[in-house]
């Protein structure tokens, strides 16, 4: 099912204005007649009595309208309650004309395509893209890995979201770190992921360059230490850990990503090297030597 959750409407409460003031009562130095009556007590002013009646009706609950959900939504809810139900997950991609070929009395081809929009834009669905989850068949099995692209995207979206729901709020600490995440869940460099993701919008292109920026701080420091390990002489990460007053545990994850990630250097420097050596010569030494005058 779609996200049908529906926004909590804002009561706003009519406050009652406050009293102008305590009339003062002047006592007279003589008694006060028999029959004198007694003074009668002051009367709210007219703007005070006509507020309360609104605020008395603004604080009764008003009753919330429930988001009419597609047809073809609630079809898929019945079919696969596993896929379009509590939880939500990738589809993987085709899953359109896989459902018009095993329900084809069930689903128009127009209304399918609206429904599957309508639930690819949701939040909850957004949510499964941005964690990196697999891509599902209908039969829920995983199937293919999202694009890194689409992770992209659908973090920039959720982003775009909370920003337009805490207004004033800085939430670009948190975006920065989960792109840097999404670039290391990607598997790819950082130079190429920036190469796939980046757009016209300088915005977001800043925002990657500072989450690519932060990742090469990180993999520097993971290098220090590991260069610090290998020049102490130390024959165990353990003692290494004990002589800096560090955690073992983090020490020994810190030096083996840094070992992960000279690895992926060089065979990424392996790789670009025979591709150098296959490109044609475009510096002119085909080209007979110039001859001065």
């Amino acid at each position: 099912m779609t996200d049908t959750a529906t926004p909590q409407e804002e009561i706003q409460e009519v406050q009652p204005a406050e009293a102008e003031g305590t009339a003062q009562l002047h006592q007279s130095q003589q008694q006060p007649k028999a029959d004198a009556r007694p003074p009668r007590p002051p009367r709210a002013p007219r703007q005070q009595q006509q507020k309360q009646k609104p605020r008395q009706a603004a604080q009764q609950p008003q009753p919330q309208r429930a988001r009419k959900v597609h047809p073809a939504l609630e079809k898929l809810f019945e079919l696969y309650p596993n896929m379009f139900g509590a939880r939500f997950l990738p589809l993987k991609l085709g899953v359109f004309q896989d459902l018009l070929e095993k329900h084809p009395d069930d689903f128009k081809k127009d209304e399918l395509k609206v429904a599957l929009g309508l639930h690819a834009r949701s939040t909850r669905y957004l949510e499964a893209v941005a964690a990196g989850l697999a891509r599902h068949d209908l039969d829920g099995n995983a199937v293919e890995p999202v694009a890194p692209e689409h992770v992209h995207h659908a973090i920039l979206e959720l982003h775009r979201r909370r920003v337009q729901r805490n207004p004033g709020e800085d939430l670009r600490p948190q975006l920065v770190a989960r792109i840097a995440r999404a670039v290391e869940a990607s598997g790819l460099d950082r130079e190429a992921y920036a190469v796939l993701v980046r757009s016209r919008d300088e915005e977001t292109n800043a925002v990657l360059d500072e989450a690519l920026a932060e990742l090469a701080r990180q993999a520097a420091k993971r290098e220090a230490l590991l260069r610090a390990f290998e020049a102490s002489g130390r024959s165990s990460e353990q003692e290494f850990a004990e002589m800096y007053g560090m955690d073992a545990g983090e020490v020994a994850r810190t030096l083996q990503r840094a070992r992960d990630d000279n690895k992926r250097a060089q065979a990424a420097a392996e790789t670009a090297a025979p591709a150098a050596a296959a490109a044609p010569d475009t510096t002119g030494s085909d080209q007979p030597a110039a001859t001065g005058n």
